[in-house]
């Protein structure tokens, strides 16, 4: 991808995983494994084949869902290396009574890390030197990394979609504050975690803000016109849309509705029958 930047796909492609999960080898003679992604036998034979031998220094994850985490604890048994991160995952707020999280089996909840990364500060990743930067939002733990001109951007910025953001493991509020943080930001090149690289990235993020903000206004919308639920107003939104599209954007939905209530937009009655929605 770069100097110093090699790019190995998982075969894990789905409809949330686009053609697979990016996993990336940092350095020259040192190296650092960013993401080594699934448990696939035949994806971390290809990475041992592209490590090829050299010192692997650091395991380092964007964050701990399991399409980017699940081999890590292996790998570094392997390679021998220790495993840098944002901290074991947690939830962006507690849940609620009675409520679930939709992607709890999704989530590497027993991966602690060895070091735990900071934000701001400049870490040696193999023979290189990378920036960490915190992205919370898919998920609280995301980190993403700067190196020279280039971000490492994982799920934060993708290269074919716009993130999930489910409740209560990711926060709209905290992925729009992520978005404005990364525009602002020195790098113009973003090489995420699902797709190819993003040519200008802080082009490409206002462009993913601006859709979050008009989907903030369809769902306005549609309460307005009498979607009180959330399944109500996924189908005002995506009436045609498949059912996979469907179920992943009930979970965005259900992330846009609660940052409205935050801003005082909406009213949430949340109880044993179910929930209802209105305009405040």
């Amino acid at each position: 991808m770069a100097d110093g930047i090699t790019r190995i796909t998982a075969p894990n492609a789905s409809a949330y995983t686009y053609t697979g999960t990016n996993s990336f080898l940092l350095g020259h003679e040192r190296l650092a494994l960013v993401d080594p992604g699934p448990e696939d036998a035949d994806h971390s034979a290809a990475l041992i084949r592209a490590i090829a031998g050299r010192p692997v220094d650091s395991i380092i994850l964007s964050h701990t869902h399991r399409d980017h985490s699940a081999a890590a604890a292996e790998m570094a048994r392997t390679l021998n290396a220790p495993l840098w991160f944002g901290g074991p995952h947690r939830l962006s707020r507690p849940l609620r009574r009675f409520e679930r999280n939709p992607i709890r089996s999704s989530c590497d909840w027993d991966l602690v890390p060895d070091r735990v990364l900071v934000d701001g500060e400049t870490i040696t990743a193999g023979d290189i030197d990378i920036i960490v930067r915190t992205t919370p939002g898919h998920c609280a733990n995301h980190l993403a990394f700067g190196i020279g001109d280039d971000l490492l951007s994982g799920d934060h910025v993708m290269g074919w979609n716009s993130t999930l953001v489910s409740v209560p493991d990711g926060s709209m509020a905290d992925y729009f504050a992520s978005l404005d943080k990364v525009i602002a930001l020195p790098y113009r090149r973003y090489i995420p975690a699902h797709g190819g690289p993003i040519v200008d990235g802080p082009t490409y993020a206002t462009a993913l803000r601006e859709h979050r903000q008009l989907r903030n206004s369809q769902v306005l919308a549609a309460i307005g016109n009498g979607a009180h639920t959330v399944p109500a107003i996924v189908r005002a939104i995506y009436p045609k849309q498949s059912l996979a599209v469907r179920m992943a954007a009930r979970m965005t939905i259900t992330a846009h509705v609660e940052y409205l209530e935050s801003l005082g937009s909406l009213t949430v009655a949340r109880g044993l029958p179910g929930t209802r929605i209105t305009l405040s």
